[in-house]
Order: C-alpha cells, then sequence, then structure tokens
C-alpha cells in the first residue's frame, strides 16, 4: 500500500531533483568535451534554481510551522 507523500518528503524529493538538474548542467556543459547531446545549459541552470527556491521556500515554512505551534 502507498501512502501519498508528505509535504516535507515532497520537499526533500525537489531538493533531490534540484541538486540533480545542477549537476547536470554543469557536467553538461557544451564547452565540456565533445558530446552530441545539445541540452541549453542557462535552461537547465534557471529550472534548478528554481526547484531549489521552492524547496528553501518549503523549508521556510517548515520552520515557520514549527514555531508557531509552541
Amino acid at each position: 500500500m502507498m501512502f501519498p507523500p508528505s509535504f516535507w518528503g515532497l520537499s526533500l524529493w525537489i531538493a533531490a531533483i534540484a541538486f540533480i538538474l545542477l549537476l547536470t548542467s554543469e557536467l553538461l556543459s557544451p564547452y565540456y568535451g565533445r558530446t552530441n547531446i545539445y541540452i541549453d545549459k542557462k535552461r537547465l541552470r534557471m529550472v534548478s534554481l528554481t526547484f531549489g527556491v521552492i524547496f528553501l521556500f518549503i523549508v521556510v515554512i517548515k520552520i515557520l510551522e514549527m514555531i508557531l505551534q509552541t
């Protein structure tokens, strides 16, 4: 039986995706070696930073939730 992901689990998943996308944007740069794969580095970096900002926003919400509970 699969349970729906919690708010915190979802934020960790978003953080992992942001890390993987940022790492991929650095490793697959057009100036690094000869690859046959064309990936828009700016767009990939922008998407990874967007996921990072979403993760930080969720962390701020979680911290505020913990502060307001006391």
